[in-house]
């Protein structure tokens, strides 16, 4: 069988591309005591990747001849732990390969939900950071207005249903017409404004008359800077992204902290979805109620072959998304 590997070629020092990364073919390992044999099924792609190449964050940084890391969800195929079965479908931090091994306490047994995109969706780390975020975090109100930026993608789509489902008024920050339309029109948000209109501010004080109660970051930068011109007293910004920061040399942070937290009495707060595991049962059941009844949409996009990871990542880093976006490496198992 073969196995391949997408390493980091070279560490960028501005925009990602797609020579930075080199394919490489690699034996596949096998499974120590207390080991697992993991065949890649869908690899995750996720904007904080590109922030792991400018060094350590919440985990260690990646450097040039690393195997590029990523959440996946793969099939078991040969296991040396009680704890785990040939056939068993896990959930793992893992690297962009074919095959891998890992510790069977590294791995996560997931329910066989079909289909498998689901758990990396709206039932995986996207699903589970938007409930944490803006339930855990934010804690909205019903009649309450949440904004929410990168509304279009992995996370921001499932904030906007979620705080729709809860009796929010919701407006989105997107990029471009068509994919403010899409959010609109589709998702079912209230309305929703594109960034890169030289009126957002504007527009956003027009999209929110009331002001805003939760902003639900992604993108941080002029965006954030923007949205905090808008909050009310007491309002709570959750901080769960900077992707407008990740794939250029040198930050551009608001210019309005902490003046603006300390006048309007802001608390504003981050997260990563680790923090919330005690409370995963109650996300899944929750987004499995609103999915169910019609009140979240699905929304995933899937690129195949494990040698396109670099240009899904890419494309993400770009926009060009709708929803979650992930590689399938390999089939669904039987």
């Amino acid at each position: 069988m073969k196995n391949r590997q997408v390493a980091i070629a070279e560490l960028p020092k501005e925009r990602l591309t797609e020579a930075h990364f080199a394919v490489r073919d690699a034996d596949i390992p096998a499974p120590g005591k207390g080991e697992v044999l993991l065949r890649t099924v869908l690899i995750s792609i996720d904007a904080a990747a590109r922030a792991w190449m400018q060094g350590a964050t919440y985990r260690d940084a990646v450097g040039p001849g690393d195997a590029m890391p990523c959440f996946a969800l793969s099939e078991v195929m040969e296991s040396n732990s009680d704890r785990f079965q040939a056939g068993d479908i896990v959930t793992s931090e893992n690297v962009w390969c074919d095959y891998n091994v890992l510790p069977a306490k590294k791995l996560t047994k997931v329910p066989d939900i079909r289909p498998l995109t689901h758990m990396m969706s709206v039932y995986g780390v996207a699903g589970r950071t938007a409930f944490h975020g803006l339930v855990g975090v934010g804690r909205p109100i019903a009649g309450e207005t949440v904004l929410v930026s990168a509304a279009a993608g992995a996370v921001g789509c499932f904030v906007g249903q979620i705080a729709k489902a809860m009796g929010c008024r919701v407006v989105g920050i997107a990029g471009g017409a068509e994919k403010c339309a899409w959010v609109k029109d589709d998702l079912g948000f209230d309305a929703c404004v594109d960034y890169r209109d030289p009126g957002m501010f504007k527009e956003l004080k027009a999209a929110c008359p009331d002001g805003v109660d939760v902003y639900f970051d992604n993108v941080s930068g002029q965006v954030l800077e923007t949205a905090l011109f808008l909050m009310n007293e007491r309002g709570r910004v959750v901080c769960c992204g900077a992707i407008s920061q990740y794939d250029k040399a040198g930050g551009t942070g608001p210019r309005n902290l902490p003046g603006l937290v300390v006048v309007k009495r802001l608390r504003m707060e981050g997260f990563i979805v680790s923090d919330f595991a005690r409370e995963d049962a109650a996300a899944t059941r929750a987004l499995q109620t609103w999915v169910s009844n019609g009140q979240i949409k699905v929304i995933e996009d899937v690129v195949e072959g494990l040698e396109n990871t670099p240009a899904a990542l890419i494309g993400l880093l770009a926009g060009e998304n709708k929803g979650k976006r992930m590689v399938r490496v390999g089939p669904d198992p039987a």
